[in-house]
C-alpha cells in the first residue's frame, strides 16, 4: 500500500499537438518552451537585489564573472549572465551558458540577441525525445525523459551531493518528508544550490511542496521573515554561504553545514549529528546539527517503497457507476481515520525490513504540506481519470437513440455539455485517446443535424 508511490510522473511539458501548434501562432512561442528570458545582471551593493515579481518561482542557471576595477567601492566588477526558466534541466542549461556566456562578455548585447534567434527556432520540448538544439556552430543533444519515466527531477548527481551527509540521508529523507525546516551552510552558491535541489528530489516521486531557496542572500524580501525570532521558523528550506547567517540561524531546529569538498575518489568522512548548542562560531566545524529523532529505526539498505495506493484506490468510484447521462461520480473523501486503520492488517511494519514508529511517521506526514500538495495532485489525477472514462462511455452509447423521444430543449442541452467536455479535455490536456475526442465530435455534429434548420444555424455559430 504505497501512499508516496506514483505511476504518472509530474510533467512539465505541453503535448505534441498543442506545443506546435502554439509555436505556428506566437512569436518567440519556440524560445518559450525553453526559457522565460535571458538576464544581465550586474552586481549592486547599495540596491541588492530586485522585488520578486509575484511568488511563482521560475529556475535560474548563472554564469558568475568578476573582474578587478579600482574604480568600483569593492574593487571588483561583478555581473551575470542568467538564464531564466521554468524546466529544471540543469545539465542542459548550465551546458548552454559554458557556450553562449564567454561570448557575450566579449561581444554583448548582438551575441544574445542571435543566441535568442537561434534558440526561437528548436523544436518544442517534447518529452521522450531526443533533440538536437544547435546554438553558435554547436549542436546540444537532448534526450527529455517519457511521460512514464520517472527520472530524477533536478538531474544532478545525488550521489556526489549528498557524499558528506550520507549515513544521514534516511534521517534528511524523514526531514524533507515531514516539511521541516532546515539551513544547508555551504562554502560556494553552487554546492548550496545542489544540494537544495538534491533535498527536494529525495522524496520523489512525491512533490516537495513548502518553500525552498537554493541560494539565500541577506538581499532576499523574506530576510526579516525568516530570520526573526518571535515565531517558529517557516516550512522552508534555505541555502545559504555567509558567514553572517551561522549566528542568525543557530535557533533554526535543523542545520546542516557542509565543508570544502575534495576532488579525491574516496568517500569523505562522514560527519556526525551535534548538537545545536555547538554551533556559535565563524569555524564551525561540518556537521548535521539538530535534535531531531527520527520515527524510523536506521537501515543500511533503505527501503525504497513505503506503502502501495490500495486505500487510495478504494475512493474511487466503482466503474459501473459510471454512466452517460449523468455527471461522473464524485471521489470519495480521504479519511486519515480509516487510513490508519488500514495500517494494522496491511501497514508496511508487516513486509519491510524498515522497523520503528510507521503510526507516528504517518501522523506527522498527514500534517506536513508535502501531504496537501500529494494529496492535491492524486486528486486531480483520479478526477482527470474520472472524466476520461465518463468521455470513453459516452462514445460507447447510442446517443442518437437516446435523443429521439428528448425534446428540442433537451438535445440542445445535451449539445452544450458535449461541447464543455470537448474544451475541458483540450484545455485541460486529459490523457483521452484522440479518437474518442474525433467519435465525440462526430456525435455533436450529427445530433445538431437532426434539429430545426433555425436551431442548427444558433448552434454552429456558438
Amino acid at each position: 500500500m504505497d501512499l508516496f508511490e506514483s505511476n504518472e510522473p509530474r510533467s512539465y511539458f505541453k503535448s505534441e499537438r498543442n506545443s506546435e501548434v502554439s509555436a505556428r501562432r506566437l512569436p518567440w512561442a519556440r524560445f518559450s518552451s525553453w526559457l522565460e528570458c535571458v538576464c544581465v545582471v550586474t552586481f549592486d551593493l547599495e540596491l541588492g537585489q530586485a522585488i520578486e515579481r509575484d511568488t511563482a518561482h521560475y529556475y535560474g542557471y548563472v554564469y558568475f564573472r568578476q573582474v578587478k576595477d579600482v574604480s568600483v567601492k569593492r574593487g571588483y566588477f561583478q555581473k551575470s549572465l542568467v538564464l531564466i526558466s521554468r524546466l529544471p534541466f540543469v545539465n542542459l542549461f548550465q551546458s548552454l551558458l559554458q557556450l553562449i556566456a564567454p561570448e557575450y562578455f566579449e561581444k554583448l548585447e548582438p551575441c544574445l540577441e542571435a543566441v535568442c534567434n537561434e534558440i526561437d527556432q528548436w523544436p518544442a520540448p517534447i518529452p521522450g525525445q531526443t533533440l538536437n538544439l544547435p546554438v553558435m556552430g554547436v549542436v546540444i543533444q537532448n534526450l527529455l525523459p517519457a511521460p512514464m519515466i520517472l527520472p530524477t527531477v533536478h538531474e544532478l548527481d545525488l550521489f556526489k551531493c549528498f557524499q558528506p551527509i550520507l549515513i544521514h540521508i534516511q534521517m534528511l529523507w524523514e526531514l524533507m518528508l515531514l516539511g521541516e525546516p532546515i539551513v544547508v551552510m555551504a562554502p560556494s552558491p553552487t554546492v548550496s544550490s545542489e544540494t537544495i535541489l538534491a533535498l527536494t528530489s529525495s522524496i520523489s516521486p512525491l512533490k516537495y511542496c513548502c518553500d525552498y531557496h537554493p541560494y539565500f542572500t541577506i538581499h532576499n524580501s523574506e530576510f526579516k521573515e525568516y530570520t526573526t525570532r518571535t515565531q517558529a521558523p517557516p516550512n522552508v528550506v534555505l541555502g545559504v554561504t555567509n558567514p553572517f547567517f551561522i549566528k542568525t540561524f543557530q535557533y533554526w531546529p535543523h542545520i546542516i553545514r557542509i565543508g570544502d569538498l575534495k576532488m579525491s575518489g574516496d568517500l569523505p568522512k562522514q560527519v556526525k549529528v551535534k548538537k545545536l548548542t555547538k554551533l556559535k562560531t565563524l569555524d564551525t566545524k561540518p556537521g548535521v546539527y539538530t535534535a531531531y529523532k527520527t520515527f524510523l529505526h536506521k537501515d543500511k539498505t533503505l527501503s525504497k517503497r513505503l506503502l502501495k495506493e490500495r486505500y487510495l484506490v478504494s475512493l474511487m468510484p466503482l466503474q459501473r457507476a459510471v454512466i452517460p447521462w449523468k455527471n461522473p461520480p464524485q471521489i470519495r473523501p480521504f479519511s486519515q481515520d480509516e487510513f490508519m486503520r488500514t495500517l494494522e492488517h496491511s501497514g508496511p511494519q508487516l513486509t519491510s525490513v524498515l522497523k520503528g514508529d510507521w503510526i507516528g511517521l504517518y501522523s506527522r506526514f498527514f500534517r506536513s504540506p508535502n501531504f496537501d500538495g500529494w494529496y492535491r495532485q492524486r486528486h486531480k489525477e483520479m478526477t482527470q481519470k474520472l472524466e476520461c472514462l465518463h468521455l470513453e462511455i459516452i462514445c460507447e452509447a447510442d446517443l442518437l437513440a437516446w435523443i429521439k423521444d428528448k425534446s428540442e430543449v433537451e438535445i440542445v442541452d445535451l449539445v452544450l455539455k458535449l461541447r464543455e467536455k470537448l474544451v475541458k479535455a483540450h484545455h485541460q490536456q486529459l490523457p483521452v485517446r484522440e479518437e474518442v475526442l474525433q467519435k465525440l465530435e462526430l456525435y455533436i455534429e450529427t445530433i445538431i443535424s437532426s434539429l430545426p434548420e433555425d436551431l442548427q444555424v444558433v448552434l454552429h455559430r456558438h
